[in-house]
């Protein structure tokens, strides 16, 4: 009778994970705006970019879908039928108090300034909108709020 000693092998090295790309930790941005060129245009912008886009053309349809949809920042046209960016944003904050939001306006006034300062609007930027300008705030606001850097995706290049 032969006695086979057991060998032991060693399993296999753990295959090293890929790093997460910004893609896989997309962050999900709802623009709002009556203007359907507007609203597309900035949607796109986002996407190039690796962002998550979702759009809303009133402020009604915005408050619906924060309320559904895990949103991480809305964009919010001041002057929009029926009820204004900085209306919608007011509903809005009943059900994400701390969602950061940007107003995109081509009324930059000191009075539009004081009201979105007063709604704790995170930046107002002019129409027609910069696009750098725009992907700079977007990543800022997302960085203060959520902690992590949130460039756009650097392999995509700008326009």
């Amino acid at each position: 009778m032969t006695t086979e000693t057991p060998t032991t092998q060693n399993p296999p090295p753990p295959t090293a994970l890929p790093p997460v790309s910004r893609l896989e930790v997309s962050f999900s941005i709802l623009v709002t705006d009556d203007d359907k060129g507007s609203r597309d245009t900035l949607a796109g912008l986002l996407k190039d970019r690796g962002f998550s886009a979702l759009t809303a053309k009133s402020g009604e349809e915005a408050i619906e879908i924060v309320q559904v949809e895990m949103i991480h920042l809305v964009f919010l046209d001041l002057h929009m039928p029926r009820m204004t960016g900085l209306e919608a944003l007011q509903q809005v904050r009943l059900f994400n108090e701390l969602l950061p939001a940007i107003l995109v306006t081509a009324d930059a006034t000191r009075e539009v300034l004081r009201q979105a300062l007063q709604a704790q609007v995170y930046s107002v930027i002019p129409k027609p909108v910069n696009k750098s300008l725009l992907l700079h705030t977007l990543t800022r606001a997302l960085a203060q709020v959520y902690g992590q850097p949130a460039a756009p995706d650097p392999t995509i290049p700008p326009e």
